[in-house]
């Protein structure tokens, strides 16, 4: 199997994943992977696709380096996903892979004014000191340039990045790991909702304690490739067109 061709697998289970975890909004919202040494080739989902729909043969193909960004004839990307990903991909090397979701519990976060994520529990001690925000919402990525902003506050030492009154942006190194990194930041944002909703005073974990926990995280073997592996067969056994 070809480097496209798993990439294109990998994206499709990632993408009916989030649909059937509610962490997307139907045709909206954008996941791309690169498959470039330069990222500047890289598949996305075609304008109008449902999540929960997608296959391997409905990926777009994009190269940031040809006339029309080499889209083939009959398909559409949403420019917002040109502008936001093809940038981010540019700039920002370790994000081979880039997730751009809305989902609901994160988003909610990301709403509330001057908010900094919570060392509340073991999940949020994972992102300890790897998530930067957007603070100035400047509407839809319809221009280059809103796309080169945002990936010059991700930066090269964030994998998340919180975007002011909009969602989330989460970038890694492959599908398995970046997926496993989306999931288990919504679960941590639950909790920091359901936890903010009692009006009880929270427990935070101490910054120290944080930043071990936040390496054990990220060096426990295996447990992106093993959270995809399960997914993957979830959909082989329920809904196995997404192969096509």
């Amino acid at each position: 199997m070809t480097i496209e061709q798993q990439a294109r697998l990998d994206l499709a289970v990632a993408f009916r994943s989030a649909a059937r975890l509610n962490m997307h909004e139907a045709v909206a919202n954008h996941f791309s992977v690169a498959i470039s040494d330069d990222g500047q080739k890289f598949l996305i989902n075609p304008a109008g696709r449902h999540f929960s729909r997608m296959r391997a043969s409905d990926l777009v193909l994009v190269d940031m380096n040809s006339e029309d960004f080499g889209i083939e004839v009959g398909q559409d990307v949403d420019p917002t996903a040109i502008n936001l990903h093809g940038q981010i991909h540019k700039l920002v090397p370790d994000a081979r892979c880039v997730l751009h979701t809305h989902m609901p519990y994160t988003t909610a976060l990301a709403c509330l004014q001057g908010f900094e994520y919570l060392m509340l529990d073991q999940n949020a001690c994972r992102f300890f000191n790897r998530i930067a925000y957007d603070r100035d919402y400047a509407g839809m990525a319809l221009e280059t340039t809103e796309g080169e902003r945002v990936a010059k506050i991700l930066g090269k030492s964030c994998s998340v990045l919180f975007l002011a009154n909009h969602g989330v942006i989460v970038v890694g190194k492959s599908v398995a790991d970046t997926f496993d990194e989306l999931y288990y930041l919504e679960k941590a944002s639950q909790l920091q909702v359901l936890a903010m909703s009692t009006g009880r005073k929270l427990q935070l974990i101490p910054n120290e304690t944080a930043a071990m926990v936040c390496k054990q995280w990220l060096e426990y073997p295996n447990v992106g490739e093993h959270h995809f592996a399960a997914l993957t067969e979830i959909l082989d056994q329920e809904s196995c067109d997404f192969r096509n």
